[in-house]
């Protein structure tokens, strides 16, 4: 006879990115331990691995791909699963800024943290009349591989920027850009 499996509850939140509705659950031990392992090891690696891991285990939502969200939407909802976890509040001390000694302690409550998109944010550029193009968020994968060095090269800035063509439009014509290089990108 299989042991009982335990229900734990399930919450719904918008992706800032697309505004679909997802469904997820809070972590459980298994999770925790995951992430208390990852960050022992102070292993930047590691401990995105360990984020990617906890948020494959703990969207419900079927059809979601934990590799392709950008980078905004893992943070957003790494919050809200931790807050569904562990508690809405987080307390974090401060460094004041103008002596770079004293520390104060703020309070935040995760419920009230909101990704904020600007009136006529969208993802397409115009380069003239004819030209366009439709750019993407940049993913965990992307961010992690174009930004983990630590470098603000300009190669960097044009490697990150490639990555986040989606499209290439001329006229009536529309090239994806999973057919060029990145260097013709």
């Amino acid at each position: 006879m299989p042991l009982p499996k335990l229900n734990a509850p399930s919450y719904e939140l918008v992706l800032p990115s697309t505004g679909k509705k997802i469904r997820y659950r809070p972590f459980l031990v298994k999770e925790e331990k995951i992430l208390l392992i990852a960050m022992e090891s102070e292993d930047e690696k590691q401990m995105q691995e360990a984020v990617r891991q906890i948020l494959k285990n703990c969207i419900l939502s079927r059809g979601i791909k934990v590799d392709e969200l950008a980078v905004f939407d893992i943070e957003y909802l790494f919050l809200n699963i931790r807050g569904k976890s562990v508690g809405e509040e987080v307390t974090l001390n401060l460094i004041c800024p103008d002596d770079g000694e004293t520390t104060a302690e703020i309070t935040i409550d995760i419920e009230d943290i909101k990704v904020q998109k600007p009136d006529g944010h969208e993802n397409i550029i115009k380069l003239n009349d004819d030209v366009s193009i439709v750019m993407k968020y940049p993913s965990m994968e992307t961010f992690v591989k174009n930004n983990i060095t630590g470098s603000s090269s300009l190669d960097t800035v044009f490697d990150l920027s490639a990555d986040c063509i989606n499209q290439i439009v001329e006229g009536e014509d529309v090239y994806e850009s999973k057919s060029f290089s990145k260097k013709e990108l």
